[in-house]
């Protein structure tokens, strides 16, 4: 199955649907669905008239979390986006690309380009990240879970429930075969074979698409539900969360969205103790959606004429992204499509990755270069400021003409571990389905730039390991071809200068692209509290990656699947006592 065409598609309240599929479980429904009013004649009538819980966000950690607490309450989940089943940009890995690349609205992605220049993407889907992402599964390190302060028996319990539903082992393909061995050869040993184990060393981890390329989201953990108690609601964008201010300290009370069809609706809490509202919006949309909703900097609200709910100066400060650097290794002969399966955990504070070949099918983006393709933004051969919409298309036109050398071939990737360059979101305009203004600041930290000039040399030694001989053979006349085709075809080789420490600076700041690991926003201690409780305002919670002051593991969305899992145990838990039925 490709794309779909313009004929197979419905429509249902002026959103295009791609299939009937699409509304896998009977607790799904589109927003318009949902009527505050018994004389509404609406699709339905909403199940409840209140909810124990409100989730905005029906995301990477949204899903488990719902899925969870509605083993023994009523939740309603509130998504922007549509849901990602019988969507083939999302569910085919060869159409990895696709999805990131469309900037349309009704799109799986939203495109945003940060102040530093780089193009980047949010999730706009039911599943969130785990819809657009390149699949790839492995947990947080020891360390990690003990800093955050999670207990490990619970971390341990609700890793493996995201691992029996989703996840699987990856078929290895030549290419990451010699990116695993070169790996070795160069020191990063030793060789932990195949595990979620976040460990010093080279390893496989898992992927949560299958052996068919068929891709497995978070939206799929919702088959763990009470179907009794979950109300799920796409294209249900929350404007802003209510409060009630007449007490000491502000409580959320409920929110206001707008469905497909832009008409506003008003979900409300119910005033049962315990009952809450959990946003779960991601690292960009959870902090944009406090600030809309009155908790921010008391200045920065004003300027919007934003009634102030409660005036915190740090909601949407210490934004971070890992900064992504490739390597284009040519090959001599065609090499299969892979996204990530191997992974380098260096003593650097860089993890070395891989992707190769690229996903074509006769509706498919022809010649993409997967992870770092120019049609989704990733124009890692023009300096950051000077990327444009104008400049994705002129790769695109220009890419038909390239000889065959620009594609046959893999990327390797380094990934800055932990990024001390940190930045921030602000108000641009009032209007939720607009990003806000998001800066990065990427290698303003001098130490980021030199780990980044380290994982360049490493990759350089593992280029010249005999592994990759078979791919790299080339005659003179090639390798020069390739040097002058490299801008062109949006592919950066081996700077000549590797001994330069100056030239390679400047080389990452160049070349410099996302891996989408942004995290940041609502941290710990200043925004939320231990237990992700919105710090001054009773009954709000943020669980999401915006909380994270580090991205965990070499690759995030295992642990924001299980930290949904994990806080929705630890809530029902605390409500229910340690006998609650999950």
């Amino acid at each position: 199955m490709h794309q779909l065409k313009e004929s197979d598609k419905g429509s249902v309240h002026g959103v295009q649907y791609d299939h009937p599929a699409q509304y896998r479980y009977p607790f799904i429904k589109p927003a318009s669905s949902f009527s505050p009013d018994p004389s509404s004649p609406a699709l339905t009538r909403r199940p409840a008239s209140s909810y124990d819980y409100i989730i905005v966000g029906g995301g990477t950690a949204g899903c488990p979390l719902a899925a969870t607490l509605s083993r023994n309450y009523t939740v309603l989940l509130l998504e922007r986006g549509g849901t990602p089943f019988a969507n083939p940009n999302v569910s085919l890995m060869q159409n990895f690309h696709i999805a990131l690349a469309d900037i349309s609205p009704t799109s799986a992605s939203q495109m945003f380009i940060s102040t530093d220049g780089v193009f980047n993407s949010r999730a706009r889907v039911l599943g969130g990240g785990t819809c657009i992402n390149a699949g790839f599964y492995t947990r947080a390190s020891t360390s990690y879970i003990k800093s955050v302060g999670w207990d490990d028996k619970l971390v341990n319990e609700s890793y493996p429930w995201i691992e029996k539903q989703i996840v699987h082992r990856p078929d290895l393909i030549p290419w990451q075969r010699a990116v695993r061995d070169s790996l070795l050869e160069v020191g990063i040993s030793p060789f932990n074979g195949f595990t979620y184990d976040h460990i010093y060393g080279t390893k496989v981890g898992g992927t949560i698409f299958d052996r068919f390329g068929r891709r497995h989201t978070a939206a799929e953990l919702l088959a763990s539900a009470n179907p009794e108690n979950l109300h799920v609601l796409v294209h249900a964008s929350v404007l802003k969360i209510e409060f009630d201010t007449t007490g000491k300290h502000p409580r959320a009370v409920g929110v206001i969205f707008k469905d497909e069809n832009g008409k506003k609706h008003k979900a409300i809490l119910s005033k049962r103790s315990g009952s809450e509202i959990i946003v779960s919006s991601g690292a960009i949309g959870s902090p944009h959606l406090l600030l809309l909703s009155g908790i921010g900097p008391k200045a920065e609200l004003k300027k919007f004429n934003i009634p102030v709910v409660l005036d915190n100066k740090f909601v949407g400060k210490g934004m971070s992204d890992n900064p992504l650097n490739t390597i284009f290794v040519p090959s001599k002969t065609p090499v299969k499509q892979s996204l990530i399966q191997t992974v380098g955990i260096t003593k650097l504070g860089v993890y070395i990755e891989a992707s190769s070949g690229f996903g074509q099918s006769k509706d498919s983006i022809h010649w993409d270069h997967g992870i770092a393709s120019a049609e989704i933004g990733q124009l890692s051969t023009i300096p950051p400021k000077q990327r444009t919409h104008e400049a994705i298309h002129d790769y695109r036109r220009r890419k038909r003409n390239l000889p065959h050398e620009a594609f046959k071939g893999g990327f390797i990737l380094e990934k800055i571990a932990r990024p001390l360059s940190t930045g921030q979101i602000s108000l641009i305009n009032k209007n939720i389905d607009d990003n806000p203004s998001i800066t990065f600041n990427y290698f303003s930290h001098p130490a980021d730039l030199a780990r980044c000039v380290d994982g360049i040399r490493v990759v350089e030694k593992m280029l010249k390991s005999k592994h990759f001989a078979p791919y790299a053979q080339y005659d003179k006349d090639v390798v020069e071809k390739l040097l002058n085709l490299s801008v062109e075809a949006n592919v950066n080789l081996i700077p000549k200068h590797t001994n330069d420490t100056k030239s390679l600076e400047q080389f990452c700041k160049d070349t410099l692209i996302t891996i989408w690991h942004y995290h940041g926003g609502c941290h710990v201690g200043k925004v939320v509290s231990s237990d992700y409780k919105v710090l001054g305002v009773k009954g709000l919670r943020v669980i999401d990656g915006s909380t994270f002051t580090e991205s965990p593991g070499t690759n995030p969305q295992a642990t924001v699947m299980m930290m949904g899992r994990y806080m929705g145990v630890k809530i029902l838990r605390e409500r229910l006592g340690k006998a609650a039925g999950v």
